[in-house]
């Protein structure tokens, strides 16, 4: 079994060249990417359906951008991540339509056993999945074989190390559920400032 097989059955793997090639690809276009200046935005557009294996339309990622892989990458249609993305895509990561990322956001899917005797026997791979209109704050990390539910809201910093279900906001380290989302966040945008308080 090679190390991408062992990888994507969720086994204990290794680098080995298979691996490095995809690495360097991925950071070669990751490097033309973030080079472009801002008013390049087919080009960049053109590069992210390049490395990446499925990209929506009216897809927007500021730069830089950092990614392991980028071919087992999926963005879905009006996502939005904005600075200093970091994509540990040793695996899958799949982003559905419409998801908000702050700055400084970590998806990790790639870890390594806790025991140091077998810290050295190879790292494990398990996908992320991120569901359509999430919103995943400044600052957040997601680590290996979370799904968050679809509309739900991650919090600035948090640590997701488990699953999160849909329609809720959560945050913390670990990220917990803290409440639904209900009809008052549809009233109010901030605090005490309304919807229907907006200026003509």
């Amino acid at each position: 079994m090679t190390e991408q097989e062992k990888m994507k059955k969720g086994y204990l793997w290794e680098d080995d060249e298979e691996n490095m090639a995809l690495q360097a690809h991925a950071k070669n276009m990751i490097s033309k990417f973030n080079s472009l200046p801002p008013e390049s935005m087919s080009e960049r557009a053109a590069l992210l359906k390049e490395m990446f294996g499925s990209v929506g339309e009216n897809l927007w990622i500021v730069p830089p951008l950092t990614a392991a892989v980028g071919k087992y990458m999926s963005i879905g249609d009006g996502t939005y991540a904005n600075m200093n993305l970091t994509l540990i895509d040793d695996w899958k990561i799949t982003i559905g339509k419409n998801v908000l990322i702050g700055p400084n956001v970590t998806l990790c899917t790639t870890g390594h056993p806790v025991h140091p005797r077998h810290r050295t026997d190879g790292m494990y791979s398990f996908p992320i999945t991120i569901e359509d209109n999430v919103w995943i704050g400044a600052n957040a990390v997601v680590l290996p074989g979370v799904t968050i539910g679809e509309n739900s809201v991650i919090g600035a910093g948090s640590i997701v190390t488990k699953d999160i279900p849909a329609n809720v906001i959560a945050f913390g380290s670990p990220c917990k559920v803290y409440r639904e989302i209900n009809e008052h966040d549809e009233e109010y945008y901030f605090k005490d400032r309304r919807f229907d308080e907006q200026p003509e």
